[in-house]
């Protein structure tokens, strides 16, 4: 019994304890909660759970102040004096030579303002401060650009003076932040910019207000010598018109010459300047605070930690460069992977190929490598120049495409010319002339030019095809006629030999004498053998020379000797063996009498 006793009074304690402590982290707000926290190996950044339970149970709209700015340059110090807070009370102040603050920090008590009527819960973020040691650039590039994609007010605390890098650093901040704002919200939507303060952290101006040396250090360096180092410097100030009119700059002077010992110094102990100072400053900033809008709604606390998140997400999940690498020297990378696709896509391309048919597959190959680079590339400014170089190198290599594809094409054309031009010579040595195969073999030699000739050399081709067939084609003509007549006399002669003495068949004999007599009487009673060309005889017989000798059937150009020596073959043949038995094949000139036989 008393076992059971005592394990319900434990139980009961452990319950008290444990509603105590959640009671006292619900309702102890005035402190600092970390938001974004980096991994161990400080490189990328991931969300807590303690902060963003601060920030969610905000109902009213929200605007963040943000301070960014180098380590060990008072951003702590500066967020307490404008929450009127001490160093033990608000955010922590560190004196070594490490950074306090870790990732992004927000005050768990906003300050509440009526802004144009609506009431708005003011958040102020701490940022862990860059360039200190152990950290990579794109760490600290991270932190940057969250910052300003988060803040409606983003103080860039600087000590002294504007550097060059300081400049360079906001810049990439705000291409960082356009760009990741872009992938979460789609890139037709436009970055909404946070005002930013330009806080200098010094004495004496020389004569010159804050304003101004701001706006001599943002103001376009002259370059009429096209110098790139310069070019360079005036793309970072150019990158920087996102921001608009959006900015101001202000000057603060030291607080006093002791800084290890400021949190230890009332008011009364400060530079009566610093202080005045400072409550202007405070007045600047809340005159500037607006609501955080995106894509025209407030958020409240619930959608500023879902936004949050997004935003976190794109920039831990994209490959993105740093200050220190440049933009371009990032961007030359997915350049050469641009590069590297379209020359894939082009050396897939069985060239020769018509001028629209490669004019097609360039477009379509330099959209694939577009689309590659719009997806991969950083930087909506810097990008721009790298556009540029992207088309300017597409360019090159589609003229060398164009070049290799004319080389193609002139070297296959000119082996199709070559074909028929030796073509067209063979026609016109035919062992037997006929129209019907020269023009057989003219079509063929023409439509075979047509369909495999393609590129851009095929108009230069065709014109000479026209006129090497052309040639051909005036001197077969010219030639047939006479090589005809002339084959003709000798056929008629080769014929009355073999009626006359082989095959001794009168009606062949008399036949070729006919054929034979024509010929030589015609063109000795008109003098000209031209003039027989003319007569329709002469048509007559060419029609059926042209039927006999050459059909889709029978070649007799090509089969005419094998043919040759099977008919004297059969002939011999015959004369030897088959009469003795068979009698003659044809009716003889002479056949020889029977006589009696005689005693």
């Amino acid at each position: 019994m008393e076992v059971s006793i005592s394990c319900w009074f434990l139980v009961i304690s452990i319950s008290v304890c444990l509603f105590a402590s959640g009671s006292f982290s619900v309702e102890n707000f005035n402190q600092a909660f970390p938001i974004v926290v980096p991994d161990h190996g400080h490189t990328k950044l991931r969300l807590s759970r303690e902060g963003l339970d601060v920030i969610q149970r905000i109902t009213t709209p929200i605007s963040a102040v943000a301070v960014i700015g180098p380590y060990r340059s008072g951003k702590s110090f500066l967020l307490n004096q404008l929450l009127s807070l001490s160093c033990d009370e608000g955010f922590g102040v560190g004196h070594m030579r490490d950074t306090k603050t870790k990732g992004i920090w927000v005050w768990g008590t906003p300050i509440e303002l009526d802004i144009d009527g609506v009431k708005t819960s003011v958040l102020y973020l701490d940022t862990e401060g860059f360039e200190s040691i152990g950290k990579s650039n794109v760490y600290d590039d991270r932190i940057f650009a969250l910052a300003t994609v988060l803040s409606s007010v983003l103080i860039y605390n600087l000590p002294e003076t504007i550097r060059e890098a300081d400049i360079s650093r906001l810049s990439f901040a705000v291409e960082l932040a356009e760009e990741f704002y872009g992938r979460v919200k789609g890139q037709d939507v436009a970055f909404e910019p946070a005002k930013l303060l330009w806080l200098i952290q010094r004495d004496f101006l020389q004569g010159k207000s804050v304003q101004e040396m701001v706006n001599e250090a943002l103001r376009q360096v002259p370059n009429s010598e096209g110098d790139r180092n310069i070019d360079q410097v005036n793309q970072i100030r150019d990158s920087l018109a996102v921001m608009g009119d959006n900015s101001t700059a202000f000057s603060l002077p030291q607080p006093h010459l002791q800084r290890t010992k400021l949190c230890d110094l009332k008011d009364g102990e400060l530079d009566p300047l610093y202080v005045k100072k400072r409550e202007q400053l405070k007045e600047l900033v809340a005159s500037i605070i607006r609501p955080k809008i995106v894509q025209g709604k407030a958020l409240n606390g619930k959608e500023f930690v879902t936004f949050l998140e997004q935003i976190l997400e794109a920039l831990n999940k994209g490959e993105i460069p740093s200050t220190g690498s440049l933009v371009e020297v990032f961007n030359k990378g997915i350049l050469e992977r641009c590069l590297k696709l379209y020359g894939e896509k082009i050396a897939k391309l069985h060239l020769p190929l018509s001028e629209h048919s490669l004019q097609g597959a360039h477009q379509s190959s330099r959209d694939e490598a577009m689309q590659l680079f719009e997806k991969q590339h950083f930087g909506r400014h810097h990008a721009k120049k790298s556009v540029m170089q992207l088309d300017e190198e597409l360019e090159k290599l589609y003229k060398n495409a164009i070049l290799a594809n004319e080389y193609k094409s002139s070297k296959l054309c000119e082996s199709l010319y070559t074909r028929c031009e030796d073509k067209m010579d063979q026609l016109q040595v035919l062992r037997l002339p006929t129209m019907a195969k020269f023009n057989a073999g003219f079509l063929h030699c023409n439509q075979s030019f047509e369909l495999e000739c393609i590129g851009p050399s095929k108009t230069n081709y065709e014109q000479r095809m026209m006129k090497m067939m052309g040639k051909s084609r005036s001197l077969f003509i010219k030639e047939y006629n006479h090589r005809l007549f002339n084959w003709l006399v000798t056929f008629s002669l080769v014929m009355v030999v073999v009626g006359r003495f082989i095959i001794k068949f009168i009606l062949v004999e008399v036949g070729a004498w006919i054929l034979f007599i024509f010929l030589e009487t015609y063109t000795r009673m008109f003098w000209t053998a031209e003039s027989l060309y003319y007569n329709p005889v002469w048509h007559m017989i060419v029609s059926t020379w042209e039927t006999l000798v050459y059909s889709p059937i029978l070649d007799l150009d090509r089969w005419a000797i094998p043919l040759g020596v099977v008919a004297s073959l059969f002939v011999l043949y015959w004369r030897c063996y088959g009469r003795r038995k068979h009698g003659p094949l044809l009716p003889l000139k002479n056949p020889p009498k029977h006589r009696p036989r005689s005693d």
